[in-house]
């Protein structure tokens, strides 16, 4: 029999038991009564005598790392309103807290069992309610938690055992019985939406049986049979993603994860800092970059073709040379003017010239270097202006964010989050992409696909594969080239309110997966099986396309420019003919008035 002091409470007593079994691996825990306890428990505690501010009281206590608590007031309920508060407000977060609810002389009957009824109390694991039990000779305290697990009526009361002030514990049972390893079939609630290849939705039950599949959603369902849960999908409301406000609210994926209207956020949520502050992040599952797909190098307009032998340098270069040529040339003739620059410029075409003109020592010394000078570049132009006819040529591709900021080129997709990991960027250049970044619907992207004004976020996944927008068809796709940098990387996580308990068990269970190697294998399997291949291929291989230049031999396609070129140059001359006739004519009329 337990010899019980005269200045000791039977319910403190089972206080001090419960702390020495439970709690004293407890970091520190939080006391909170309306009276002071004659007995404190024997571990590093923050006392707390309930006041109107329980609330910043408790979020003080939290943020010190204090997170298991005991409690003893006259109204629990006003303490799970603050915990959600405090929870909520706080940056520290704990899944596997426990709570310890005593009665107080105050408490009516069922204060206590009506907090298992609160939406607050649910999102606790171990809790455990100390009742007062009639008995006739020793004190008795019936212990109680919630089911929790299970289907169904998971608020409803379970008792685990009875303590007496004369025999203490009857069954000696585990009072904090959920572990978070078996739920009994708890309906658990996801919210995401279609964005492949992470999560697909509606698909036909002959296909997939469940009607859904994707990367995260193999993730939540290997979770769930793990664990033993059923999986219940909530929509996105065609919010997306959506967003998250400072008053606890939000829309979309991110909305419903925040109201507690889903136990988890998937579908490609990144480890954005501002999300953080209001929802907690496993850890990651997909290693994702960020980069776009650019409306493909064109081939250069036939025109074109007589300037591509000499870079713009070698070109500034030459008429530097022609200039210098010319001016030696007149140097070479004293001063002569006459007919100097078409003669300049038939030596340099290595145009043969009327030996008379050059009958001076100087004029053939110069004439001869002139010579010299037209053959090396009249050879080294004509080889390029064959490479150039016989291997194709293209505009300069989009590769880099200083290609996408130099050339303005607008990219887009369906919503906003793609930016949210650059918007806090202080880089001049990361500024300017983020500003270039325009949203459109879904039917207005499919459309300018084919426009080539605009290039798409795009996701690069691990194992080789490419997260695209259902607006890119294997028909736009063959326009775009993916470019060789990364806007930047992310990290792809499941979300869950802040303080859920569920997080432990969601990180053991990621850990798993990437150790078995199941995250890659589920990528390559569902783009096999589930997504457009050709897209995939496409976008894969843009870069690759030219690695082996088509040579082709000399086309009418190839020349056309340069004999529209010649036709303008045949026009402008017949009619400077035809104009210096007129012109002759009216002079000589006018001379005879």
């Amino acid at each position: 029999m337990l010899l019980v002091p005269d200045f000791f409470l039977p319910i403190e007593l089972l206080l001090q038991t419960l702390v020495d079994q439970y709690l004293n691996t407890s970091y520190c825990t939080t006391v909170i009564t309306e009276t002071p306890l004659k007995i404190l428990p024997q571990i590093s505690h923050r006392y707390i005598l309930l006041n109107q501010s329980l609330g910043d009281l408790i979020l003080d206590a939290s943020e010190a790392g204090c997170s298991d608590f005991i409690v003893q007031i006259s109204e629990p309920k006003r303490f799970f309103s603050a915990l959600d508060y405090a929870i909520h407000r706080g940056l520290l977060r704990r899944s596997d807290r426990k709570i310890i609810l005593l009665p107080s002389n105050n408490t009516e009957d069922n204060s206590l069992l009506d907090v298992l009824r609160m939406k607050e109390s649910s999102f606790v694991v171990n809790l455990l309610l100390v009742l007062p039990s009639p008995s006739t000779h020793c004190e008795t305290f019936d212990l109680v938690t919630h089911k929790f697990i299970g289907p169904v009526e998971n608020d409803m009361p379970v008792y685990l055992d009875r303590w007496n002030s004369c025999s203490a514990f009857e069954k000696h049972a585990n009072l904090f019985p959920h572990d978070m390893s078996k739920l009994d079939g708890k309906i658990v609630k996801v919210t995401c939406f279609t964005y492949t290849p992470y999560v697909l939705l509606d698909l036909e039950a002959e296909i997939v049986p469940l009607g859904r599949d994707g990367v995260e959603i193999r993730l939540m369902d290997e979770f769930c049979r793990w664990v033993n849960c059923t999986i219940e999908i909530i929509g996105d409301n065609g919010e997306e993603w959506g967003e998250v406000y400072e008053n606890f609210t939000g829309l979309g994926v991110l909305g419903n994860v925040v109201e507690d209207r889903a136990d988890f956020g998937i579908t490609a949520l990144y480890s954005w800092y501002e999300e953080f502050l209001y929802m907690d992040f496993s850890g990651y599952g997909v290693r994702t970059s960020v980069t776009c797909i650019a409306p493909s190098p064109r081939l250069l307009a036939s025109w074109t073709m007589p300037l591509l032998p000499f870079s713009i340098y070698m070109w500034v270069g030459l008429l530097f040379t022609f200039i210098y040529e010319a001016f030696s040339l007149f140097v070479a003739q004293h001063f002569s003017a006459k007919k100097i620059f078409l003669t300049t410029f038939g030596i340099m075409i290595t145009q043969s010239q009327n030996e008379s003109n050059f009958k001076s020592w100087r004029i053939r010394s110069v004439v001869g270097w002139m010579m010299l000078t037209g053959l090396v570049l009249d050879n080294a132009y004509g080889g390029g202006l064959a490479s150039t006819f016989t291997v194709p040529r293209y505009e300069p591709s989009v590769d880099t964010i200083q290609d996408m900021v130099d050339r303005k080129v607008t990219w887009a997709a369906t919503h906003d989050a793609w930016v949210f990991s650059l918007s806090a960027s202080q880089d001049p250049l990361i500024k300017q992409l983020v500003r270039q970044f325009h949203i459109y619907e879904p039917e207005e992207l499919k459309r300018l696909s084919f426009t080539r004004k605009v290039a798409y976020s795009v996701e690069r996944l691990p194992a080789g594969y490419f997260a695209i927008g259902e607006y890119i068809d294997d028909k736009a796709v063959h326009d775009f080239t993916i470019l060789v940098q990364d806007f930047y990387y992310e990290l792809c996580v499941v979300m869950m309110r802040k303080s859920s308990p569920y997080t432990l068990q969601m990180n053991k269970h990621i850990g798993r997966l990437h150790e078995s190697g199941l995250m890659l294998a589920w990528e390559r399997q569902i783009a096999l099986s589930l997504l457009n291949y050709k897209v995939q291929i496409e976008v894969k291989l843009s870069r690759s396309k030219r690695d082996v230049e088509t040579i082709e031999p000399i086309s009418f396609r190839l020349v056309l420019g340069v004999f529209v070129l010649y036709g303008f140059g045949v026009v402008l001359a017949t009619i400077a003919f035809f104009g210096e006739i007129i012109w002759n004519k009216r002079r000589k009329s006018n001379s005879r008035v």
